[in-house]
């Protein structure tokens, strides 16, 4: 029986670099270090000391998995670009992973997952045995119910503001916890992989504006002193 591939996750959509080697379900090697700026020069090295730690190397890796947001679009950019990159130059497949699977990770039947959308609101993802049903969508408390329709008996509430929003629909809540965890991130990546891979990373967007870099104001001529 050939041996389970060896993942390698990471996550650089938010105010951390977060990256493991993990096989057959387990981490070999994990490392989350906060950071709010310096991901691009920090992922490889990082990479590269947990594969010496976890006493690999380069050729021994099977599968990339990056996590794919929603989060910051810097962040987003530099995860998926080193994902598209290292799969491209080692003849790899990659996977892209949202924050939404990650923490519905391991969870069995009918999942809401909510993450804070910085505006007073929540971005919102309801999922079925840890698999997105239907897109995620951004939305208020008061509009919740609306916004995604009936929830399935027995949903559990998970991530931002998870204990509210259960209150709000009349379902289960669970953990609020919304942290990096790229063990979560592989193992959700070798199971769609097993199952027959999924199309290439790519940044998930909710909001649109999210979708384009933070606009610049114009350049402007200034008159001498």
């Amino acid at each position: 029986m050939p041996a389970e591939p060896l993942v390698l996750a990471f996550d650089t959509a938010a105010a951390h670099c977060a990256a493991a080697l993990v096989q057959g379900g387990a981490p070999r090697a994990i490392r989350v270090e906060p950071m709010a700026r310096g991901q691009a020069e920090r992922l490889m090295p990082l990479v590269a000391e947990l594969l010496a730690e976890a006493g690999a190397g380069w050729g021994d890796l099977g599968l990339i998995a990056v996590g794919t947001g929603p989060g910051n679009f810097t962040g987003l950019r530099i995860g998926v670009a080193a994902a598209r990159g290292l799969a491209l130059g080692r003849g790899l497949p990659a996977i892209g992973v949202s924050l939404f699977e990650a923490l519905a990770e391991g969870r069995n039947g009918p999942a809401l997952v909510t993450l804070d959308d910085r505006r007073g609101g929540v971005f919102a993802q309801r999922l079925m045995d840890g698999a997105p049903l239907g897109a995620a969508v951004e939305t208020g408390l008061a509009t919740l119910g609306a916004d995604l329709g009936a929830l399935a008996p027995g949903t559990l509430c998970l991530g931002h503001r998870a204990a509210e929003v259960a209150a709000a629909l009349g379902a289960l809540a669970g953990p609020e916890t919304v942290e990096a965890d790229p063990v979560a991130i592989a193992r959700v990546a070798l199971g769609r992989h097993a199952a027959g891979g999924a199309p290439r990373p790519a940044p998930l967007y909710i909001r649109r504006a999210d979708a384009a870099p933070p606009s610049e104001a114009p350049a402007r001529i200034l008159d001498d002193a």
